[in-house]
């Protein structure tokens, strides 16, 4: 029986990273009937995803989790993110405090009692796992885990995008291959596509009006205190003045507790630095031909960071000042692949750009080649399975 292939993630929100993931394994598996699902029917074609499905609803087939940090993303947090940032609001304010209607909401809104619902069993055919991220998976509780361990043990092929996930799954005796995140595909299959987009609308305005060139900068809505974002802008406007560039923000993601305009809005406003822009859309193309025409990224999303590695382009990741202990994923990744310095503190993002900026453009560009191979190499042995 000819199964089709189910692409199953986290791109029924909007977010860079989990909207690139269905394109990339869709135009690596171009012959084969293919069907987009999430946890949740949505239709996100107007911002360059897909109409997405709900898994529920998908039937059987090859089922390939197409990337993500979808190891540790937990059902109250998915059923919160998939709704509008309206109703997101309004679920919080109700139910936040309750654990227990928390719980029941949550099921309730996906139609599934799983902890981890962006970690689903095999649907009759191959099980796959393509640069999955888990790097806060033993921090979470016992149930949790031995329940996404469980779906784990089942899989045909898993791959996961740092080195943090696969020493936690080898802890548990499951042994995994290390893969990078899909995302870094997005220049060798798309790069004629992005380039086109540049050479329009919003993406087109920016680079007439930045000619010196321009930093693309986003970061999330929890970086939004005054202290915080005044600490950014200083440090931006630093940036600026030593390197000359103007500076773009952007969101890297419109799905609730992502990004926000208003707070970027709020950053750039006391910025001295005369050539500043708050860039608007949320078309998927176009965030990818912004980076890509810039002279390097900064901020807060490992997306915005991988897309810009893939163009050979430096980027700098910075953390929240008030985040928890242990590793963040963009840490881990960085680590895990070489991809330069670790992120660094809002503090330190003037001088991490002035060395990102530095860098030597050739190594840049053998180090994007060389996780293309990588991830080309982890398709041929996947692909197999669902071809």
């Amino acid at each position: 029986m000819n199964l089709p292939v189910i692409l199953f993630g986290a791109f029924d929100r909007h977010n860079l990273g989990d909207l690139l993931f269905p394109h990339v394994a869709a135009a690596l598996l171009k012959d084969r009937r293919l069907v987009f699902a999430g946890v949740a029917e949505r239709d996100l074609r107007p911002c360059g995803g897909h109409q997405v499905v709900a898994l529920a609803q998908a039937g059987e087939g090859h089922l390939v989790h197409v990337g993500g940090e979808i190891l540790t993303c937990e059902a109250w947090q998915t059923a919160v993110m998939v709704q509008t940032v309206e109703a997101a609001s309004r679920v919080v304010a109700a139910y936040d405090a309750d654990e227990v209607q928390r719980t029941a909401w949550a099921a309730q809104q996906l139609g599934v009692s799983r902890r981890a619902p962006y970690v689903a069993p095999k649907a009759g055919g191959a099980l796959v796992f393509c640069g999955a991220g888990g790097v806060e998976l033993e921090r979470l509780s016992r149930d949790f885990r031995d329940e996404v361990l469980a779906v784990l043990r089942q899989a045909d092929y898993l791959g996961v995008r740092d080195a943090v996930t696969l020493e936690t799954l080898a802890a548990a005796s499951i042994a995994a291959k290390l893969v990078p995140d899909p995302a870094v595909m997005v220049a060798e299959l798309f790069g004629d596509r992005i380039r086109r987009q540049g050479e329009g609308g919003e993406p087109a305005r920016i680079r007439a009006a930045f000619p010196q060139g321009y930093l693309a900068v986003q970061f999330s809505a929890d970086f939004g205190d005054d202290a915080t974002l005044a600490a950014i802008a200083a440090q931006l406007d630093r940036a600026a003045e030593d390197s000359g560039l103007g500076v773009v923000f952007f969101r890297a993601g419109a799905a609730p507790w992502h990004d926000d305009l208003e707070v970027l809005r709020a950053a750039a406003a006391p910025m001295a630095a005369p050539h500043k822009a708050v860039f608007e859309s949320l078309h998927l193309w176009d965030l990818c031909a912004l980076i890509a025409g810039s002279r390097g990224y900064c901020g807060s999303s490992l997306h915005g960071r991988i897309v810009a590695a893939a163009f050979a382009l430096p980027g700098v990741n910075f953390l929240h000042p008030g985040r928890g202990g242990g590793l963040a994923k963009q840490e881990a990744y960085a680590r895990t692949w070489g991809m330069g310095e670790a992120p660094v503190e809002v503090e330190g993002v003037a001088a991490a750009l002035g060395r990102a900026l530095a860098a030597d453009r050739h190594g840049l560009e053998q180090t994007a080649a060389s996780l293309c191979a990588a991830y080309r190499a982890s398709f041929a042995q996947w692909g197999a399975l669902v071809w």
